[in-house]
């Protein structure tokens, strides 16, 4: 019989764990593109912003960014607690995920 502090690794186990962490990749990979089109409009866009009579457009570019930076941040945080099975961290990223 097992010791309690010992891991079991079972084919189900080892998959599991790489589809969670191809999901954070992607959920990494999204926050990326939704800040890329953020940083593009303001970069690009902005001589357009300046003949807007209201903010709305700034804002909505200047939230696209704010926005990708925290999903990539969960999406990293992700990918490490997976790598690294830290359960706790997991189970935080699973609470923040349902919170929004």
């Amino acid at each position: 019989m097992g010791e309690f502090g010992e891991k079991s690794t079972t084919c189900g186990t080892v998959c599991l764990k790489y589809l969670l962490f191809t999901f954070n990749c992607c959920f990494w990979l999204a926050g990326l593109a939704v800040m890329a089109v953020g940083i593009w409009t303001l970069a690009l866009k902005s001589d357009y912003i300046s003949l807007l009579a209201s903010g709305t457009y700034l804002a909505t570019a200047y939230i696209l960014v704010v926005a990708g930076i925290v999903v990539m941040v969960t999406g990293a945080l992700g990918c490490c607690a997976t790598f690294k099975e830290r359960r706790n961290l997991l189970r935080l990223l699973g609470q923040q995920r349902e919170d929004t």
